[in-house]
């Protein structure tokens, strides 16, 4: 099988076993996890904040930032491609009682002016502007990459008006090994950041929340009421700690990969358009004969497994799992079916 639905279908290594078996453990809602605390410390050095929290997923890290950052009632900015608004399930209105603005910027992305033109005026027919939040890479934009300047523009406007900034920032290294940015240099201009585990670094479950140590606190407590506080989850953070000390600088092997196969896509006769790729996810849009879900039969015909993204569009995702091998055949079955 090969599997291009996501980054996440990736399974632990040897070596990330034998890592989680060795692991030492204690009690986590005691806040005695040596292995989680090693692994919260170490990504809030990475990115040159104070703490961290660790997390079953980013659903929970980018909810419990918004809770923290947010009060019932305010407005949080995104755009309409925003995971923690197009794949969370409503969450930030269920658990938090926010509403949001939904900006259109092209690729997924949002700017410091289109940010600037939406917060909303002190009247009380209208709902307190908060937070902004932006995903980097952006998922169905295409895993498209934020230019810095724009963040840096994004971050003046909301530290100019008193808002929170949090980066969703499930897959900021993919980002990084391609841009060759500094983790710790990105995440000064938010106030917090979430980092998923179990995509590309391959880890099988978690997140983590990272910002200074009263942020953590409040964020904390909010984990708890969520449901989120775990218990000897040392074995899965020691999982965490392997994949951010050995699985981050190979995460350009899986950029490139899906550029490769962007490449074939947009030489292909079914193939519409293919959006630029930047990182290690590819969307496409087929030509008018045939749906997404008619592809995706012919696909599995040769065992290749891939998400529609609506009626014409596709995403392939590259990961750890995927290997040159599988790279080549996918791209005989593609070249085969565009006969």
């Amino acid at each position: 099988m090969i599997d291009l639905r996501s980054d996440t279908v990736t399974r632990p290594s040897k070596e990330m076993l034998e890592a989680m078996f060795m692991a030492k453990v204690g009690d986590d809602v005691f806040q005695d996890d040596p292995t989680v605390i090693a692994l919260e410390e170490m990504a809030a050095g990475m990115f040159g904040k104070e703490a961290s929290i660790f997390c079953p997923s980013g659903t929970m890290t980018n909810q419990i930032a918004i809770n923290v950052h947010t009060r019932p009632g305010d407005e949080v900015i995104c755009h309409r491609y925003s995971h923690i608004y197009y794949y969370e399930g409503g969450a930030m209105m269920r658990n938090s009682g926010v509403s949001v603005c939904l900006l259109d910027g092209p690729k997924g992305q949002i700017t410091g002016e289109e940010v600037k033109n939406h917060i909303n005026p002190d009247d009380i027919h209208r709902p307190v502007t908060s937070l902004v939040e932006v995903e980097n890479s952006m998922n169905k934009g295409g895993g498209t990459i934020y230019k810095f300047d724009d963040l840096v523009s994004i971050s003046e406007v909301c530290r100019a008006n008193g808002l929170s900034f949090h980066l969703d920032g499930a897959r900021i290294f993919n980002v990084l090994v391609e841009n060759g940015g500094k983790p710790d240099e990105y995440a000064q201009l938010f106030n917090s950041v979430s980092v998923c585990l179990s995509k590309g670094l391959g880890a099988p479950i978690g997140s983590l929340l990272i910002g200074d140590k009263h942020f953590i606190r409040r964020a904390r407590r909010v984990r708890k009421a969520f449901g989120g506080a775990m218990r000897q989850v040392g074995y899965l953070a020691a999982a965490g700690i392997y994949a951010l000390s050995n699985n981050i600088n190979r995460l350009k092997i899986d950029n490139d990969r899906a550029k490769y196969l962007g490449n074939i896509l947009s030489n292909l006769s079914f193939v519409e358009k293919v959006i630029p790729v930047e990182t290690n996810i590819v969307i496409f849009t087929l030509r008018e004969k045939e749906t997404a879900n008619e592809f995706l039969g012919k696909l599995k015909e040769n065992d290749i497994h891939a998400l529609p993204i609506d009626a014409k569009t596709i995403r392939f995702v590259t990961h750890l799992d995927f290997t040159d091998s599988m790279l080549l055949s996918v791209e005989s079955c593609l070249k085969n079916l565009s006969k």
